[in-house]
């Protein structure tokens, strides 16, 4: 027997809806195990506090189009050490800082909790 040409689409049609939502769905499912995983490692880091300048600032932006754009704000610091480390800071931190900033940075794994300058006598 030989299948119309729309048949073929009634039988391949539900199949590929299916495979398309369990991708997005996996996808999602992802993104929630590894923000939960990187929230629980953060908690799990001890408090750090260290002498750090501030070496660039970037931005970040996503979406656009017609969805409304989101900033991501991330700041670069580098340790007496040399070692660097790039925090992702809120809009309000990413304008106070400035590049080539000395301060003391205070973060726990990757999420940052502040930075306090030296003064210029310091």
């Amino acid at each position: 027997m030989v299948e119309a040409p729309g048949d073929f689409m009634f039988t391949i049609g539900p199949i590929f809806m299916v495979v398309i939502f369990v991708i997005v769905f996996g996808m999602i499912i992802f993104s929630i195990i590894k923000g939960i995983g990187t929230w629980s490692s953060n908690n799990q880091a001890p408090r750090v506090n260290a002498n750090a300048r501030v070496v660039t600032k970037r931005t970040s932006i996503h979406g656009g189009g017609e969805t409304h754009a989101h900033n991501s704000y991330y700041v670069t610091f580098e340790f007496d050490s040399g070692d660097r480390l790039e925090l992702q800071v809120n809009g309000r931190e990413y304008g106070q800082l400035v590049e080539g900033d000395h301060g003391e940075l205070q973060f726990q794994g990757t999420r940052y909790l502040g930075f306090t300058r030296f003064c210029l006598g310091e």
